[in-house]
């Protein structure tokens, strides 16, 4: 059958994205406005709220200037209350997008606020910080009465800039409704053309098929289908005319169609049932070997062959190795170990890419003299073992007699060796990735080993180092106190390999994290008799073993880090699910100064917990004050684990 050039799967998801494409933009319009209509909404009310502040601060001051008035308290509300009207002046001037809150984008609008600005800066800030300057003198009346004069002022540009405002919010209220009646009009009119391109496209091919088939049922077999497109509508007509072609034939020819037809069902069921049976096979359990025996022990017995063998090429050398074999002479097969590029049939396939099927004349002594042709065998074939345009093996069939492989037989072996391709490098793939994860692991078990027994190690030997001079000047009472040092940092050493065969023996099983992390926190506890918490609250998406395993190694790392330097009384972890998981370790230890990465990573035991929150797609982040204690957070996307 013809492959359809436009396939109609591709004209409907065109239509559709077109439709979809133009909804979003036109919802993206309207959430614009929408967005840009809320800040303005906001801004109205911070500007309204200025006004109320500059007639409350006049107030206080004027309170101020009455006789037995509390002076000092009044002067400072006024201040801080000059201080709000700054803060909000800066929030209406640089906008805040997460309320959101923000001026419009007018030019008349953003001149009235730069006057406001002018004017706040230029005469009533300065008149406020003259009159509350000087708590204990009292208040000028001459100044107060000026700053009356100047607030009138003021407020009536707030409310100018207020009214413009509203008005722009108006202005763009009405241009939104205009939008969504558009939007109504453009959903109206995509509607009726969808509905006409799905009558050109499907209703129409199929009421023609559905005619041909209801006059075909009649017994017009001269009936044909006009073959008006190139998608799966004029393939079905192609087919549809084919088959009545075929229907014509066999009332003419019952007897032979239905033989030929038969036969060729036949080859179809046994070329599917092999391709089943190896692909089923290729995804068995097992090493690369028996993978290979076993599709070679399918392939003869189904194609009756009397031997076969499976070649490797090394991608380094070129050399092409014999790998697998069956049913071959000892001799040959010692002398075909290990072939080269170009060199006899397989290394010409190995080299070229391309399947050969050789057929010998014995009675041709003109013949190159292959190997396989001095073993007597008549028919040799040789098909590449790919994998993404890459030779990278080569399968033999050897029969004795002499065998056509039919067309079809050829197609299936070359897809065969395909298949065979796939599989051996997913075995190779999944052979380097268990080696790039243990050498991933021994590279972190390095580390931590250097990070905590290697330190302790030379502690202990600077310690055993000191013993020697305090015990070579007789210093007893000095070398009773670096023994010691010497016995606890054997301790701690101890502990740290204890900790460390803790880490590395954990297993989750059919656990989840809160059951693991809450018998993590009770051994922890009986072991440094730190008290310890747990809360999670949220729900969310359960996290694969891998992850499960390295959130582990961080929080054990967070309380090794709790247990050595931190002095707590009581560790607490929490863990949040939602969008994103979030596990949290604090304790009320006595911290650390600074929160910058450059101070973090002198800290033991971070470097190794970043690495593993990297491999997960994780974040480490670490807040420490001293004497307040440390927090380090995990924050994992929920959303990696659920694609994986």
């Amino acid at each position: 059958m013809e492959i359809p050039r436009q396939r109609l799967s591709t004209k409907l998801v065109e239509i559709l994205v077109v439709f979809l494409l133009v909804a979003l933009v036109a919802i993206g319009v309207t959430l614009l406005m929408s967005w840009d209509l809320e800040g303005g909404a906001a801004a109205v009310n911070q500007a309204g709220s200025e006004r109320m502040r500059a007639y409350r601060i006049s107030n206080l001051l004027s309170q101020a200037g009455l006789p037995g008035a509390n002076r000092e308290r009044l002067l400072q509300a006024a201040a801080q209350e000059a201080q709000e009207f700054e803060r909000v002046m800066v929030e209406l001037k640089t906008g805040d997008p997460s309320r959101p809150l923000f001026l419009p984008n007018e030019p008349r609008i953003l001149e009235q606020f730069a006057e406001l600005e002018q004017t706040w800066n230029g005469s009533i800030k300065p008149s406020i910080e003259s009159i509350t300057a000087q708590p204990l003198v009292p208040v000028d009346a001459a100044k107060l009465i000026a700053y009356r004069l100047g607030t009138e002022r003021f407020v009536e540009q707030i409310d100018r800039l207020v009214y413009s405002i509203e008005r722009d919010i108006s202005q763009k209220t009405t241009l939104l409704r205009s939008v969504q009646m558009g939007l109504i009009a453009l959903s109206v009119a995509g509607t009726v053309t969808l509905i006409y391109l799905m009558f050109l496209l499907v209703v129409r091919p199929v009421s023609r098929l559905d005619d041909g088939m209801r006059r075909m049922e009649e017994g017009d077999f001269d009936i044909r289908l006009p073959i008006e497109s190139r998608d799966e509508f004029g393939s079905l007509a192609g087919g549809f005319n084919r088959m009545a072609s075929h229907l014509s034939d066999l009332y003419r020819n019952l007897e032979n169609k239905v033989r030929e037809k038969t036969r060729s069902l036949e080859l179809q069921n046994q070329e599917l049932s092999t391709l089943y049976e190896v692909a089923a096979l290729l995804n068995r359990p097992g090493t690369l070997e028996e993978m290979c025996r076993a599709f070679l022990a399918l392939l003869i017995d189904r194609l009756r062959a009397s031997g076969g063998a499976v070649r490797l090429v090394e991608q380094d050398s070129g050399r092409v190795h014999l790998y697998v074999h069956q049913n071959l002479p000892a001799p040959w097969v010692k002398d075909e170990a290990c072939l080269n590029r170009g060199e006899c049939l397989c290394g010409d396939v190995a080299q070229s890419g391309t399947a050969v099927v050789k057929l010998f004349n014995r009675q041709d002594m003109q013949e190159r003299d292959y190997r396989c042709r001095r073993e007597g065998y008549g028919t040799v074939t040789a098909f590449p073992i790919r994998f993404k345009e890459q030779t990278i093996g080569v399968f033999n069939l050897y029969f004795h007699e002499a065998q056509e492989i039919s067309e079809r037989e050829r197609h299936m072996l070359e897809s065969l060796g395909q298949h065979l391709g796939v599989a051996i490098e997913n075995q190779r793939l999944v052979a380097r990735e268990k080696e790039m994860a243990v050498s991933e692991e021994r590279n972190l078990l390095a580390q931590e080993l250097h990070d905590s027994i290697a330190q302790s190690l030379a502690f202990l030997n600077l310690q055993a180092q000191m013993l020697r001079d305090s015990l070579d000047r007789k210093n007893l009472e000095e070398a009773r106190s670096g023994l010691q040092e010497i016995r606890e940092g054997i301790q701690e050493s101890y502990d740290d390999v204890r900790e460390l065969l803790v880490h590395f023996r954990t297993r989750f099983g059919e656990s989840d994290v809160e059951t693991v992390l809450t018998a993590l926190l009770t051994r922890f506890e009986a072991d440094t008799g730190i008290h310890t918490g747990f809360h999670q609250s949220g729900t969310g998406v359960p996290l694969s073993p891998e992850t499960q395993i390295q959130v582990l190694h961080i929080v054990q790392e967070c309380l090794s880090n709790v247990r050595k330097h931190s002095n707590a009384r009581h560790v607490n972890v929490e863990l949040e699910k939602g969008q994103v998981y979030v596990f949290r370790v604090s304790d009320d230890g006595r911290g650390f100064e600074g929160n910058v990465p450059g101070v973090e990573e002198g800290h033991v035991g971070l470097a190794i917990m970043r690495e593993r929150a990297q491999r997960i797609g994780g974040r480490i982040q670490v807040r420490s004050l001293p004497g307040s204690g440390t927090e380090i957070t995990l924050t994992l996307p929920i959303v990696q684990e659920a694609a994986a």
